[in-house]
């Protein structure tokens, strides 16, 4: 068993859900949170309120499953990946489980 984080902006939220499903993982959590990106100084400068930072409305997403589903789910966030047109492309990771009860 190990654990799948997957991150992505909040536009592609229903997307991600649909690959989770498509690849077997039938049983995952999400939570939103917010994605910063270091702006680059020139933006920042122009910036009316050039102190201020905000946040990307974004969602992490989470499974404990087997590595055929993950292989499957990263198979398919590479497809969806190379068919953006934007630079927020989804983010997976695969962590080992040591332990588990």
């Amino acid at each position: 068993m190990k654990l799948v984080i997957v991150t992505t902006v909040e536009a592609f939220h229903n997307d991600v859900i649909k690959l989770f499903k498509k690849s077997g993982i039938e049983n995952f959590s999400e939570s939103e949170i917010d994605g910063y990106k270091s702006a680059p100084t020139l933006l920042t400068t122009n910036s009316w309120f050039a102190h201020e930072k905000g946040g990307n409305e974004s969602s992490l997403f989470f499974s404990f499953t087997t590595d055929d589903k993950i292989d499957n789910l990263f198979k398919l966030i590479e497809g969806y990946n190379n068919n953006l047109e934007t630079n927020n492309p989804i983010r997976a990771v695969v962590l080992p489980i040591e332990r588990n009860i």
